[in-house]
Protein backbone atom coordinates (compact mmCIF):
# COMPACT_ATOMS: atom_id res chain seq x y z
CA UNK A 1 0.00 0.00 0.00
CA UNK A 2 1.28 3.45 -0.68
CA UNK A 3 1.78 5.35 2.69
CA UNK A 4 3.02 9.05 2.28
CA UNK A 5 3.53 11.31 5.51
CA UNK A 6 3.95 14.78 6.41
CA UNK A 7 5.82 15.59 9.53
CA UNK A 8 5.75 19.25 10.68
CA UNK A 9 7.46 20.49 13.79
CA UNK A 10 5.23 22.35 16.23
CA UNK A 11 7.88 24.91 16.42
CA UNK A 12 5.69 27.79 14.16
CA UNK A 13 2.94 28.40 12.85
CA UNK A 14 2.13 26.36 9.08
CA UNK A 15 3.56 28.14 6.09
CA UNK A 16 3.11 27.76 2.44
CA UNK A 17 5.99 25.36 2.01
CA UNK A 18 4.86 23.03 4.48
CA UNK A 19 0.93 23.01 2.99
CA UNK A 20 2.15 22.52 -0.78
CA UNK A 21 4.00 19.52 0.59
CA UNK A 22 0.98 18.27 2.74
CA UNK A 23 -1.10 18.27 -0.72
CA UNK A 24 1.28 16.43 -2.67
CA UNK A 25 1.77 13.58 -0.31
CA UNK A 26 -2.04 14.07 0.10
CA UNK A 27 -2.77 13.92 -3.58
CA UNK A 28 -0.22 11.18 -4.18
CA UNK A 29 -1.56 8.89 -1.57
CA UNK A 30 -5.18 9.28 -3.02
CA UNK A 31 -4.38 8.87 -6.40
CA UNK A 32 -3.32 5.30 -5.96
CA UNK A 33 -5.92 4.54 -2.71
CA UNK A 34 -3.45 5.11 -0.10
CA UNK A 35 -3.16 6.89 3.17
CA UNK A 36 -1.68 10.17 4.14
CA UNK A 37 -0.54 9.91 7.83
CA UNK A 38 0.04 13.03 10.25
CA UNK A 39 3.04 12.85 12.59
CA UNK A 40 3.93 16.01 14.59
CA UNK A 41 7.79 16.09 15.41
CA UNK A 42 8.00 17.61 19.03
CA UNK A 43 10.95 16.46 20.23
CA UNK A 44 12.46 19.84 20.47
CA UNK A 45 10.72 20.25 24.23
CA UNK A 46 11.87 23.85 24.31
CA UNK A 47 10.53 24.94 20.88
CA UNK A 48 7.25 23.51 20.46
CA UNK A 49 4.02 24.83 21.61
CA UNK A 50 0.92 23.52 21.56
CA UNK A 51 -0.48 26.38 19.55
CA UNK A 52 1.57 25.86 16.66
CA UNK A 53 0.38 22.51 16.96
CA UNK A 54 -3.17 23.34 16.76
CA UNK A 55 -2.49 26.06 13.48
CA UNK A 56 -0.90 22.85 11.80
CA UNK A 57 -4.31 20.99 12.66
CA UNK A 58 -6.40 23.73 12.02
CA UNK A 59 -5.19 24.71 8.67
CA UNK A 60 -4.57 21.03 7.33
CA UNK A 61 -8.14 20.72 8.28
CA UNK A 62 -9.40 24.07 6.31
CA UNK A 63 -7.94 22.84 3.20
CA UNK A 64 -9.17 19.52 3.55
CA UNK A 65 -6.18 17.62 3.82
CA UNK A 66 -7.42 15.40 6.44
CA UNK A 67 -5.17 12.43 7.98
CA UNK A 68 -5.92 9.21 7.93
CA UNK A 69 -5.54 7.43 11.32
CA UNK A 70 -4.29 8.73 15.02
CA UNK A 71 -2.03 11.49 14.87
CA UNK A 72 1.44 10.07 15.69
CA UNK A 73 3.83 12.39 18.18
CA UNK A 74 7.36 11.46 17.74
CA UNK A 75 7.84 12.33 21.38
CA UNK A 76 5.40 9.24 22.38
CA UNK A 77 7.85 6.93 20.89
CA UNK A 78 10.80 7.92 22.79
CA UNK A 79 11.31 4.13 24.15
CA UNK A 80 11.54 2.76 20.54
CA UNK A 81 14.10 5.38 19.55
CA UNK A 82 15.77 4.02 22.53
CA UNK A 83 15.45 0.41 22.04
CA UNK A 84 16.91 1.53 18.50
CA UNK A 85 19.84 3.23 19.41
CA UNK A 86 20.74 0.15 21.67
CA UNK A 87 20.44 -2.36 19.02
CA UNK A 88 23.25 -0.46 17.34
CA UNK A 89 25.28 0.54 20.18
CA UNK A 90 24.87 -3.07 20.71
CA UNK A 91 25.81 -4.72 17.61
CA UNK A 92 29.27 -1.82 17.81
CA UNK A 93 27.42 0.20 14.56
CA UNK A 94 27.50 3.30 16.56
CA UNK A 95 29.10 4.40 19.49
CA UNK A 96 29.69 7.30 22.25
CA UNK A 97 31.42 10.39 21.17
CA UNK A 98 33.07 12.19 23.93
CA UNK A 99 34.83 15.22 22.04
CA UNK A 100 34.02 18.69 23.89
CA UNK A 101 32.14 21.09 21.93
CA UNK A 102 35.27 22.94 22.08
CA UNK A 103 36.82 20.02 20.72
CA UNK A 104 34.31 19.67 17.48
CA UNK A 105 34.09 23.43 16.96
CA UNK A 106 38.26 23.75 16.43
CA UNK A 107 37.59 20.75 14.41
CA UNK A 108 35.19 22.80 12.21
CA UNK A 109 37.10 25.76 12.30
CA UNK A 110 40.21 24.21 10.77
CA UNK A 111 38.09 22.99 8.39
CA UNK A 112 36.83 25.98 7.51
CA UNK A 113 40.36 27.57 7.39
CA UNK A 114 41.41 25.18 4.71
CA UNK A 115 37.95 25.06 3.14
CA UNK A 116 37.39 21.16 3.64
CA UNK A 117 34.23 19.52 4.24
CA UNK A 118 32.68 19.96 7.76
CA UNK A 119 32.46 16.48 9.01
CA UNK A 120 33.83 14.51 12.27
CA UNK A 121 35.51 11.35 12.13
CA UNK A 122 36.19 10.13 15.34
CA UNK A 123 39.36 8.93 16.68
CA UNK A 124 37.67 6.27 19.23
CA UNK A 125 34.49 5.45 17.90
CA UNK A 126 36.43 1.53 18.61
CA UNK A 127 36.83 2.00 21.86
CA UNK A 128 34.10 1.28 24.61
CA UNK A 129 33.38 4.68 25.95
CA UNK A 130 29.91 5.93 27.75
CA UNK A 131 29.04 9.06 27.37
CA UNK A 132 28.56 11.90 24.97
CA UNK A 133 26.92 11.88 21.79
CA UNK A 134 25.81 8.93 19.97
CA UNK A 135 27.70 8.62 16.31
CA UNK A 136 27.22 6.48 13.46
CA UNK A 137 30.12 4.68 12.50
CA UNK A 138 30.63 5.88 8.62
CA UNK A 139 31.03 3.31 6.25
CA UNK A 140 33.04 5.26 3.55
CA UNK A 141 30.95 4.46 0.64
CA UNK A 142 28.99 5.79 -2.24
CA UNK A 143 25.32 6.21 -1.74
CA UNK A 144 22.91 6.07 -4.62
CA UNK A 145 19.26 6.49 -4.42
CA UNK A 146 16.61 7.26 -7.32
CA UNK A 147 14.52 10.86 -6.80
CA UNK A 148 11.31 10.46 -8.49
CA UNK A 149 11.43 13.89 -9.21
CA UNK A 150 15.72 14.11 -10.09
CA UNK A 151 16.43 10.98 -11.00
CA UNK A 152 19.89 9.50 -9.90
CA UNK A 153 21.40 11.35 -6.72
CA UNK A 154 24.78 10.42 -5.40
CA UNK A 155 26.07 10.73 -2.11
CA UNK A 156 29.98 9.74 -0.83
CA UNK A 157 29.27 9.19 2.44
CA UNK A 158 32.61 9.73 3.62
CA UNK A 159 31.86 13.64 3.20
CA UNK A 160 29.96 13.01 5.96
CA UNK A 161 31.88 12.19 8.94
CA UNK A 162 30.46 9.75 11.83
CA UNK A 163 26.66 11.90 11.88
CA UNK A 164 25.13 12.08 15.01
CA UNK A 165 22.31 10.31 16.00
CA UNK A 166 21.74 11.56 19.51
CA UNK A 167 22.48 13.54 22.43
CA UNK A 168 22.17 10.24 24.50
CA UNK A 169 19.88 6.90 24.35
CA UNK A 170 16.70 9.30 25.02
CA UNK A 171 17.18 12.34 23.16
CA UNK A 172 17.37 11.63 19.76
CA UNK A 173 17.99 13.97 16.64
CA UNK A 174 15.76 14.76 13.23
CA UNK A 175 17.56 12.02 11.10
CA UNK A 176 17.32 9.03 13.68
CA UNK A 177 14.06 9.86 14.94
CA UNK A 178 12.66 10.39 11.12
CA UNK A 179 14.24 7.46 9.68
CA UNK A 180 12.90 5.32 12.72
CA UNK A 181 9.41 6.64 12.44
CA UNK A 182 8.94 6.57 8.53
CA UNK A 183 10.01 2.56 8.40
CA UNK A 184 7.83 1.39 11.86
CA UNK A 185 4.97 3.62 10.19
CA UNK A 186 5.56 1.87 6.51
CA UNK A 187 5.94 4.96 4.92
CA UNK A 188 6.17 3.68 1.28
CA UNK A 189 7.38 7.35 -0.31
CA UNK A 190 9.03 10.38 1.91
CA UNK A 191 7.99 13.22 -0.06
CA UNK A 192 9.36 16.65 0.97
CA UNK A 193 11.46 19.70 -0.05
CA UNK A 194 14.63 19.92 -1.72
CA UNK A 195 16.19 21.37 1.28
CA UNK A 196 16.07 17.79 3.02
CA UNK A 197 17.66 16.24 0.12
CA UNK A 198 20.82 16.42 1.94
CA UNK A 199 19.48 14.42 5.12
CA UNK A 200 18.24 11.80 2.94
CA UNK A 201 21.96 9.77 2.79
CA UNK A 202 21.86 10.46 6.13
CA UNK A 203 18.94 8.64 6.78
CA UNK A 204 19.55 5.72 4.21
CA UNK A 205 22.46 4.77 6.29
CA UNK A 206 20.47 4.62 9.68
CA UNK A 207 18.12 2.70 7.50
CA UNK A 208 20.77 -0.04 6.89
CA UNK A 209 22.16 -0.08 9.67
CA UNK A 210 19.34 -1.03 11.58
CA UNK A 211 17.88 -3.18 8.39
CA UNK A 212 15.06 -1.15 7.44
CA UNK A 213 13.57 -0.58 4.06
CA UNK A 214 14.35 2.25 2.07
CA UNK A 215 11.05 4.22 1.03
CA UNK A 216 11.05 5.88 -2.60
CA UNK A 217 12.11 9.55 -2.15
CA UNK A 218 10.85 12.48 -3.88
CA UNK A 219 11.99 16.14 -3.36
CA UNK A 220 9.80 18.71 -4.82
CA UNK A 221 11.29 21.94 -5.54
CA UNK A 222 11.52 25.22 -3.28
CA UNK A 223 8.81 27.93 -3.13
CA UNK A 224 10.67 31.28 -4.47
CA UNK A 225 9.68 34.76 -4.24
CA UNK A 226 9.76 36.54 -7.95
CA UNK A 227 13.17 37.72 -6.91
CA UNK A 228 14.12 34.05 -6.91
CA UNK A 229 14.94 33.63 -3.46
CA UNK A 230 13.64 31.54 -1.15
CA UNK A 231 10.04 32.35 -0.07
CA UNK A 232 10.36 33.69 3.72
CA UNK A 233 8.16 36.38 5.97
CA UNK A 234 10.75 39.12 4.92
CA UNK A 235 9.31 38.69 1.65
CA UNK A 236 6.14 40.02 3.65
CA UNK A 237 2.70 40.80 1.31
CA UNK A 238 1.33 44.01 1.01
CA UNK A 239 -1.66 42.13 -0.53
CA UNK A 240 -2.59 40.46 2.35
CA UNK A 241 -2.40 43.27 4.66
CA UNK A 242 0.17 41.74 6.73
CA UNK A 243 3.38 41.70 8.06
CA UNK A 244 4.35 38.27 7.15
CA UNK A 245 3.62 36.70 3.54
CA UNK A 246 4.15 32.73 4.20
CA UNK A 247 1.63 31.39 7.21
CA UNK A 248 -1.41 29.36 5.74
CA UNK A 249 -3.13 31.38 8.23
CA UNK A 250 -2.60 35.00 7.08
CA UNK A 251 -4.25 33.48 3.68
CA UNK A 252 -7.05 32.40 5.72
CA UNK A 253 -7.68 35.63 7.70
CA UNK A 254 -6.98 37.76 4.39
CA UNK A 255 -9.88 35.85 2.63
CA UNK A 256 -8.64 33.17 0.35
CA UNK A 257 -10.96 30.39 0.39
CA UNK A 258 -9.34 26.91 1.08
CA UNK A 259 -9.79 25.47 -2.30
CA UNK A 260 -8.63 28.52 -4.43
CA UNK A 261 -5.32 28.21 -2.00
CA UNK A 262 -5.09 25.00 -2.73
CA UNK A 263 -5.98 25.06 -6.63
CA UNK A 264 -2.84 27.68 -6.46
CA UNK A 265 -0.96 25.55 -4.47
CA UNK A 266 -1.14 22.79 -6.79
CA UNK A 267 0.51 24.91 -9.61
CA UNK A 268 3.64 25.58 -7.42
CA UNK A 269 6.07 22.93 -8.86
CA UNK A 270 3.62 20.30 -10.84
CA UNK A 271 2.53 21.06 -14.43
CA UNK A 272 -0.70 19.11 -15.46
CA UNK A 273 -1.03 17.77 -18.83
CA UNK A 274 -2.52 20.00 -20.52
CA UNK A 275 -3.20 23.92 -19.93
CA UNK A 276 -5.57 23.97 -17.09
CA UNK A 277 -4.94 25.99 -14.03
CA UNK A 278 -8.43 25.37 -12.05
CA UNK A 279 -9.00 22.53 -10.16
CA UNK A 280 -10.48 21.52 -7.59
CA UNK A 281 -9.28 18.89 -4.76
CA UNK A 282 -10.80 15.55 -6.62
CA UNK A 283 -9.39 16.43 -9.96
CA UNK A 284 -6.20 17.12 -8.72
CA UNK A 285 -6.24 13.33 -7.12
CA UNK A 286 -6.87 12.22 -10.39
CA UNK A 287 -4.57 14.35 -12.38
CA UNK A 288 -1.58 14.96 -9.93
CA UNK A 289 1.48 12.87 -10.98
CA UNK A 290 5.53 13.52 -9.25
CA UNK A 291 6.67 12.90 -12.90
CA UNK A 292 5.00 16.08 -13.79
CA UNK A 293 6.22 17.87 -10.88
CA UNK A 294 9.91 20.17 -12.02
CA UNK A 295 13.20 20.52 -10.14
CA UNK A 296 13.28 24.09 -10.44
CA UNK A 297 12.12 26.50 -7.84
CA UNK A 298 8.76 27.49 -8.41
CA UNK A 299 7.98 30.99 -8.27
CA UNK A 300 5.38 32.71 -5.99
CA UNK A 301 2.85 34.33 -8.19
CA UNK A 302 0.33 36.43 -5.90
CA UNK A 303 -1.39 38.17 -9.22
CA UNK A 304 -2.03 34.20 -9.83
CA UNK A 305 -3.35 33.76 -6.47
CA UNK A 306 -5.90 36.35 -6.99
CA UNK A 307 -7.14 35.40 -10.16
CA UNK A 308 -7.64 32.12 -9.58
CA UNK A 309 -9.78 32.77 -5.68
CA UNK A 310 -11.55 35.28 -7.81
CA UNK A 311 -12.68 32.64 -10.07
CA UNK A 312 -13.20 30.68 -7.45
CA UNK A 313 -15.48 33.53 -5.25
CA UNK A 314 -17.36 33.41 -9.00
CA UNK A 315 -18.78 30.05 -7.71
CA UNK A 316 -20.34 30.59 -4.82
CA UNK A 317 -24.12 31.87 -4.75
CA UNK A 318 -24.71 34.76 -3.11
CA UNK A 319 -26.20 33.99 -0.17
CA UNK A 320 -23.22 31.72 0.48
CA UNK A 321 -20.73 34.60 -0.42
CA UNK A 322 -22.38 36.75 2.27
CA UNK A 323 -21.61 34.85 5.18
CA UNK A 324 -17.54 34.96 4.22
CA UNK A 325 -18.63 38.54 3.77
CA UNK A 326 -19.79 39.56 7.14
CA UNK A 327 -17.02 39.95 9.26
CA UNK A 328 -15.35 42.37 7.17
CA UNK A 329 -18.15 44.21 7.46
CA UNK A 330 -18.74 43.92 11.60
CA UNK A 331 -17.88 47.90 11.75
CA UNK A 332 -21.46 48.78 10.15
CA UNK A 333 -23.70 45.94 11.55
CA UNK A 334 -25.44 46.03 7.71
CA UNK A 335 -28.39 43.43 7.90
CA UNK A 336 -28.27 39.89 6.40
CA UNK A 337 -30.45 41.24 3.34
CA UNK A 338 -27.99 43.75 2.95
CA UNK A 339 -25.02 41.65 2.92
CA UNK A 340 -26.60 39.67 0.44
CA UNK A 341 -27.02 42.19 -1.98
CA UNK A 342 -23.53 43.57 -0.99
CA UNK A 343 -22.13 40.20 -2.19
CA UNK A 344 -24.43 40.53 -5.36
CA UNK A 345 -22.75 44.03 -6.34
CA UNK A 346 -19.16 43.17 -5.65
CA UNK A 347 -18.92 39.27 -6.18
CA UNK A 348 -16.96 39.48 -9.98
CA UNK A 349 -14.47 42.29 -8.73
CA UNK A 350 -13.35 40.09 -5.53
CA UNK A 351 -10.26 38.93 -5.38
CA UNK A 352 -9.91 37.90 -1.61
CA UNK A 353 -12.92 38.63 1.34
CA UNK A 354 -11.14 41.67 3.19
CA UNK A 355 -11.17 43.67 -0.05
CA UNK A 356 -14.88 44.27 0.70
CA UNK A 357 -14.22 46.38 3.37
CA UNK A 358 -12.88 49.38 0.72
CA UNK A 359 -14.82 48.15 -2.40
CA UNK A 360 -18.41 49.03 -0.41
CA UNK A 361 -17.11 51.87 1.67
CA UNK A 362 -19.24 54.37 0.03
CA UNK A 363 -22.01 52.29 1.10
CA UNK A 364 -21.87 52.89 4.58
CA UNK A 365 -20.36 56.45 4.28
CA UNK A 366 -21.32 59.74 2.25
CA UNK A 367 -19.13 60.00 -0.12
CA UNK A 368 -17.08 63.48 -0.84
CA UNK A 369 -15.49 64.97 -4.04
CA UNK A 370 -15.08 67.75 -6.20
CA UNK A 371 -18.31 68.74 -8.54
CA UNK A 372 -16.40 68.84 -11.45
CA UNK A 373 -16.33 65.16 -11.13
CA UNK A 374 -19.80 64.79 -12.11
CA UNK A 375 -19.35 66.67 -15.32
CA UNK A 376 -18.90 63.98 -18.24
CA UNK A 377 -16.74 64.77 -21.16
CA UNK A 378 -18.31 68.63 -21.90
CA UNK A 379 -21.14 68.34 -20.35
CA UNK A 380 -22.47 71.92 -18.50
CA UNK A 381 -23.11 72.14 -15.14
CA UNK A 382 -26.63 73.57 -15.73
CA UNK A 383 -27.25 70.22 -18.12
CA UNK A 384 -25.73 67.99 -15.52
CA UNK A 385 -27.99 69.77 -12.70
CA UNK A 386 -31.17 69.13 -14.98
CA UNK A 387 -29.99 65.56 -15.69
CA UNK A 388 -29.92 64.81 -12.03
CA UNK A 389 -33.39 66.34 -11.13
CA UNK A 390 -34.98 64.67 -13.80
CA UNK A 391 -33.66 61.13 -12.35
CA UNK A 392 -35.00 62.46 -9.09
CA UNK A 393 -38.67 62.83 -10.45
CA UNK A 394 -38.58 59.52 -11.80
CA UNK A 395 -37.17 57.32 -8.62
CA UNK A 396 -39.43 59.61 -6.32
CA UNK A 397 -42.63 58.00 -8.38
CA UNK A 398 -40.74 54.64 -7.62
CA UNK A 399 -42.37 53.13 -3.98
CA UNK A 400 -39.90 51.04 -1.63
CA UNK A 401 -40.95 47.87 -2.67
CA UNK A 402 -40.41 48.53 -6.46
CA UNK A 403 -37.06 49.99 -5.96
CA UNK A 404 -34.76 47.81 -7.60
CA UNK A 405 -32.42 47.12 -10.56
CA UNK A 406 -35.35 46.03 -12.70
CA UNK A 407 -37.38 49.03 -12.54
CA UNK A 408 -35.00 51.53 -11.93
CA UNK A 409 -33.44 50.52 -14.90
CA UNK A 410 -37.18 50.44 -16.77
CA UNK A 411 -37.49 54.12 -15.92
CA UNK A 412 -34.54 55.95 -16.60
CA UNK A 413 -32.81 53.61 -19.36
CA UNK A 414 -35.31 55.22 -21.75
CA UNK A 415 -34.27 58.64 -21.43
CA UNK A 416 -30.55 57.77 -21.30
CA UNK A 417 -30.87 56.58 -24.95
CA UNK A 418 -33.15 59.64 -25.88
CA UNK A 419 -30.07 61.96 -23.87
CA UNK A 420 -26.92 60.61 -23.94
CA UNK A 421 -25.81 57.37 -21.88
CA UNK A 422 -22.76 59.12 -20.59
CA UNK A 423 -24.44 62.84 -19.63
CA UNK A 424 -27.28 60.74 -18.04
CA UNK A 425 -25.51 58.05 -16.32
CA UNK A 426 -21.92 59.06 -15.49
CA UNK A 427 -23.51 61.67 -12.83
CA UNK A 428 -25.92 59.18 -11.45
CA UNK A 429 -23.04 56.96 -10.66
CA UNK A 430 -20.38 59.81 -8.89
CA UNK A 431 -23.64 61.18 -7.05
CA UNK A 432 -24.39 57.81 -5.74
CA UNK A 433 -20.37 56.74 -5.17
CA UNK A 434 -17.58 59.81 -5.17
CA UNK A 435 -16.03 57.31 -7.63
CA UNK A 436 -15.06 57.33 -11.28
CA UNK A 437 -14.93 53.53 -11.18
CA UNK A 438 -17.78 51.61 -9.64
CA UNK A 439 -20.53 48.97 -10.04
CA UNK A 440 -23.64 50.04 -12.26
CA UNK A 441 -25.93 52.69 -10.91
CA UNK A 442 -28.70 50.96 -10.58
CA UNK A 443 -27.03 47.69 -9.36
CA UNK A 444 -25.80 50.12 -6.33
CA UNK A 445 -29.16 51.51 -5.71
CA UNK A 446 -31.10 48.98 -5.25
CA UNK A 447 -28.33 48.55 -1.97
CA UNK A 448 -28.33 51.97 -0.94
CA UNK A 449 -32.37 51.79 -0.94
CA UNK A 450 -34.81 54.54 -2.10
CA UNK A 451 -34.14 57.10 0.34
CA UNK A 452 -30.07 56.76 0.39
CA UNK A 453 -29.65 57.17 -3.25
CA UNK A 454 -32.63 59.99 -3.28
CA UNK A 455 -30.62 62.05 -0.52
CA UNK A 456 -26.86 61.50 -2.44
CA UNK A 457 -29.02 62.61 -5.72
CA UNK A 458 -30.19 65.64 -3.82
CA UNK A 459 -26.82 66.58 -2.43
CA UNK A 460 -24.79 66.10 -5.76
CA UNK A 461 -27.33 68.22 -7.16
CA UNK A 462 -27.26 70.69 -4.95
CA UNK A 463 -23.42 71.22 -5.91
CA UNK A 464 -24.01 72.48 -9.43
Amino acid sequence: MIKTRIAPSPTGYMHIGNARTALFNYLFAKKYHGEFLLRIENTDLERSKKEYELDILGNLKWLGLNWDGEIIYQRERSPVHREYLEKLLGEGKAFYCRHSAEELAGEQKEQQTNKTVLKHNCDHKDKSLAGGVIRLKNQNKKIVFNDIIRGEVTFDSELLGDIVLAKNLNTPLYNFAAAADDHDTEISHVIRGEDHLSNTPKQILIQEALGFKRPDYAHVPLILAKDRSKLSKRHGSPRLGVAGGTAVTEYKNAGYLPQALVNFMALLGWHPADNREIFGLEDLIKEFDLARVQKAGAVFDGTKLDSINNYHIKQLVPAELAQYLKPYLNDHSPSDEQIIKIAHLFQDRLNKFSEIAQLSAFIFNQPEYDSKMLLWKGASPEKTKNNLETILMILEKLSGDSFDIDSTATEIMPLANKTGRGEMLWPLRVALTGLEKSPGPFEIMEVLGREESINRIKKAAGKL
